[in-house]
This record gives C-alpha cells, sequence and structure tokens, in this order.
C-alpha cells in the first residue's frame, strides 16, 4: 500500500510539472511571435528592399486592368483597420464576375509573398440560355418594329404636312421614354450625366447613384488622408476614383458630396462628380464619395516627380483659374448657381488630367454665398484649411467671417502660392519641388510659426533671379504677387487672374 500510495504522488507531482512546464513554453512562444513589427512582402517603389514593417497585416491583392492581372502587395497599419474585427480593406468585392481578389495575413514574416491569388468568374447558369421561346418575342418585336418603319417612311414621302403632326401626337413622349431608358442601360458615366442632367451640373439621381456605387469593384489603394482612404475602382470597365470616409468624418462626407451637388456646378476645371452612397452591412458604414480617376494624380505629385515647360506652365495655371473663377462665381437664375469659395486650395487638392490642364477637388469645407440674405453657408464640421496656405487675415482672425467676399480673396492668397509651386517646376534649369515657405517654417508648421512668417514679418515665397529674364515666367511671378498682397482688398479676382493668364503670348494657340 505504501509503494502503491509513493507511485500515485510521483505520477501526480510529474503531471503538474509538465503542465506548468506547458504553460510557460505556450507564453514564451506567445511572446517570442508578438515581439516587435511584422514584416510584409511589397513592391511598391517606396518600399525598400521589397520589405515593409507594420502592426497590422500584410496585404495581398490580384486585379484585373484590361484583361492583365496585377499583383499588388503591401502593409496595412493597424489603425487603418476599419473595423477591426473585419476590416474592408482586406474583403473582396461581390460581384457577378468578381475583377479583384484580396487576401490578408500576420501568421509569419513575409506571409503574403508566396500569396497568388486567383480570380475566379462565376459559370453561367445553364438556366440562364435563351430557349426558341425566349427568342421569339424579341424577333416580333423586330418585326413589328420594321414594319412600323416602313410604313413612317411610305407616309413621310405621302404627306410632310401630317407627318409634322404626327410627331407632336401623345406616341411621342412614350418613345422618348422607351429610347432613353434604352440609352440608359448603354450609356458611359459621362453620357448618363449628360443624358439625365442635361448639363446643369445637379448629380445623377440619388437611384442612380445607389445604383451605380454597389457596382463598383475597388482595385488598390491610391491615396490617404485625414478622411479615410481614396481607391481606384472599377465600373462597366471604366476607371473611377472612391473616397471612403471614415465614420467619424461623415459630416465632412456628407457636406462635399452636397456641395458637389450643387446646380450648375459642373464644370470642366472642377472635378466631376458620379455618386455618394453610405454602405451599411449591420457593422460598420462606409462613406463613399465617387468622382472622376486622374491618373497623373495630384499637382503635388506631378510636380515632385516631373518638370513642366512655359506652355504647360501657363496651361495648367489657367485652368486652375478658370475653376476658381467658376466656383467663385454666382449664375443668376431660377436654376442659378451660388458662389462657393474653396477654403483649403492647394497643390494636394489639384488633379492633373491626361491633356496635363488641372481640376479641383476636395470641396468638404467649402462655403457658399445665399445672396436672398447675404449669409454665408459655413459647415458644421471642426476641419480647419491646411496652415501653411492660408491668407494673413484668417492666421490673425482678422477676417470678417460674416461676409462672403473675404473667402474668396482667402482663396486668391492660396492661389498665388500654388502658382509659385508650379512654376519652380519650369524651365531649362527647373529648382527643386518644395512647399512655399519651406525654408521659413518645418515640414508641419503650426499656427504660430505661420502667423510670425506671414502677419508679423510679411515674408513671401522667395522668387529667383531666372524668372526676370524668362517673358513666361516673368509674367506669371507678377500675377502672384498680386494675389499674395497683405491687404485682402488689393489682390486680384479670379476673373481678373483667368483674363491675365490667358493674354500671355505663349498660350495664343490654346484655348480652354
Amino acid at each position: 500500500m505504501q509503494a502503491m500510495f509513493f507511485f500515485n504522488n510521483v505520477v501526480m507531482d510529474g503531471y503538474r510539472w509538465g503542465k506548468c512546464l506547458l504553460l510557460l513554453l505556450s507564453i514564451f512562444w506567445r511572446l517570442q511571435s508578438t515581439h516587435g513589427l511584422l514584416k510584409c512582402y511589397c513592391n511598391f517603389e517606396s518600399c525598400p528592399n521589397s520589405t515593409c514593417e507594420t502592426d497590422g497585416y500584410c496585404y495581398a491583392a490580384t486585379s484585373l486592368d484590361r484583361g492583365l492581372a496585377k499583383h499588388t502587395y503591401h502593409c496595412i497599419e493597424l489603425k487603418s483597420l476599419i473595423p477591426i474585427e473585419h476590416p474592408f480593406s482586406c474583403s473582396s468585392t461581390k460581384t457577378r464576375n468578381e475583377s479583384v481578389a484580396i487576401q490578408c495575413c500576420k501568421s509569419h514574416d513575409m506571409c503574403n509573398q508566396d500569396l497568388r491569388l486567383e480570380i475566379r468568374t462565376k459559370p453561367q447558369d445553364p438556366g440562364s440560355t435563351a430557349t426558341a421561346w425566349q427568342v421569339l418575342p424579341w424577333i416580333m418585336g423586330l418585326m413589328v418594329l420594321g414594319v412600323c418603319a416602313a410604313i413612317s417612311l411610305w407616309w413621310a414621302r405621302r404627306s410632310p404636312k401630317v407627318l409634322k403632326r404626327e410627331s407632336r401626337s401623345l406616341f411621342a413622349p412614350e418613345e422618348s421614354c422607351c429610347e432613353t431608358r434604352h440609352s440608359m442601360m448603354t450609356a458611359t458615366i459621362r453620357d448618363m450625366i449628360e443624358l439625365t442632367t442635361s448639363g446643369s451640373g445637379s448629380g445623377l439621381p440619388l437611384l442612380v447613384q445607389r445604383s451605380i456605387a454597389r457596382q463598383i469593384q475597388l482595385v488598390d489603394i491610391i491615396g490617404k488622408g485625414r478622411f479615410g482612404e481614396v481607391w481606384r475602382g472599377r465600373w462597366r470597365g471604366e476607371n473611377v476614383a472612391v473616397k471612403i470616409f471614415s465614420s467619424r468624418e461623415e459630416c465632412s462626407w456628407f457636406r462635399e458630396a452636397e456641395i458637389y451637388q450643387t446646380v450648375m456646378l459642373r464644370h470642366e476645371n472642377i472635378l466631376g462628380f458620379i455618386a455618394a452612397d453610405n454602405k451599411d452591412n449591420g457593422t460598420w458604414t462606409q462613406l463613399w464619395l465617387i468622382t472622376d480617376y486622374h491618373g497623373n494624380g495630384s499637382l503635388f505629385d506631378f510636380l515632385s516627380a516631373r518638370t513642366i515647360d512655359a506652355n504647360t506652365l501657363v496651361k495648367m495655371a489657367l485652368s486652375i483659374a478658370t475653376g476658381l473663377a467658376h466656383l467663385h462665381m454666382d449664375i443668376v437664375g431660377t436654376k442659378g448657381k451660388p458662389a462657393i469659395a474653396h477654403r483649403d486650395l492647394k497643390s494636394k487638392n489639384i488633379l492633373v488630367k491626361s491633356n496635363l490642364t488641372c481640376v479641383i477637388g476636395d470641396l468638404g469645407l467649402a462655403v457658399r454665398h445665399n445672396v436672398a440674405n447675404d449669409s454665408v453657408d459655413v459647415p458644421s464640421t471642426n476641419r480647419v484649411g491646411t496652415k501653411r496656405y492660408m491668407a494673413p487675415e484668417v492666421l490673425d482672425e482678422s477676417m470678417d467671417a460674416r461676409q462672403f467676399d473675404p473667402y474668396k480673396r482667402s482663396d486668391v492668397y492660396s492661389l498665388g502660392l500654388v502658382l509659385w509651386e508650379t512654376a519652380r517646376r519650369c524651365g531649362s534649369l527647373p529648382d527643386d519641388y518644395q512647399l512655399p515657405y519651406y525654408e521659413c517654417v518645418p515640414p508641419d508648421p503650426s499656427l504660430e510659426d505661420m502667423r510670425r512668417v506671414v502677419c508679423v514679418e510679411r515674408r513671401r515665397p522667395v522668387l529667383p533671379n531666372r524668372w526676370h529674364s524668362d517673358p513666361v515666367l516673368s509674367a506669371v511671378s507678377k500675377v502672384m504677387k498680386e494675389c499674395w498682397y497683405q491687404n485682402p482688398a488689393a489682390r486680384l479676382t479670379a476673373l481678373r487672374i483667368k483674363k491675365t493668364l490667358s493674354n500671355i503670348p505663349i498660350v495664343d494657340h490654346y484655348k480652354l
């Protein structure tokens, strides 16, 4: 009995010690697995040695772009995972035919390097193939249309006057309705906008916007900001830009969508608005703003990587001034457009089109002038403009926010700084790209830094000596100096800037 009792004690002690050892090994393994950042494979040019580090997930995606498979690898930071339990950045868009596959992982370093995701198209349902009975009504319909066309042709030749009266009959609206409905099914985005808005620029009907938004497939991320992310998407083979706001930026999303749908706002130098939609799947809400896509990116990105000639300088400057003049102008009428001030004009909010003209975007901070009671419609968001581009009267808080004209003059000051950025990259010996006041303030200046330089010291960006000997750069520099006067009332209007730039001789052959 004593031997048996001793043996049981030894077994129980061994079991306890083994259990403790397993627990210690488990804790050690978890500490080892969570130590440091996760390394991922990255094929972006900005990634050194084709790797990146993150506290979130490794990302891999395969997309179809004009029939070719494109593989994208990079990191997603933990703070960008919205929501954290099921981030939509890691979810493939489900459509009838998938054109993008996305997968995230964090099992080990470089876990995404071997991911080669395949895009699988759904097989066609055999039951969907047309039968003879399904085709028969179409054949009958075509026959009826052919007979009607023959009768119409005969009647037109017989009596033009009768044909003219018939064209005013009750059948005309019905035919027009059918024609419109058919056009909507086969139209591109541009055709749909022209068809449904008649060029008024007030935006597509809300049901059409939602229909477009539900059919868009997200392809890859092209930008990030304080509001959220910008993706390149595809709709019926067309590229579109999808600006996805975080849920805490709902006021900015709503305001920007509201401004974009202002009557008569649509213009070739204002970023083309397509649709806005809020997608709620029961767990989180995605706030989408869909606009035209421009592959050259922002003016900031374009100037950072490329230089320009004198003709392109004037073309860009003239298109920006034209867009700003359209914003500032009020159109009087029953369906008139109110005057709008941008309030955050900078090179990052201006996009470059394929023909190297520019469009103004990001209208989330814009204000509208209410002519009826001479008031200013200011957004409720707590966001303010970019400090580096703020006018002196905004920095020292001397601007009368109850009047609309001071907002326009503040935009003109910002336009002068954008012209300075663009002009630096022009000529046979261009300067390196720099932001305004780069030599006076740190990369992320505070209000106090900008107030000291702009208001107290009254400094402005330096004009290189080579500009004085170049007729185009000299003319553009004269315009920018008249944009950033300390006294707001002395600054040029956007319309005057547009007319001055259009008179520069080098653009005689160029018409906006």
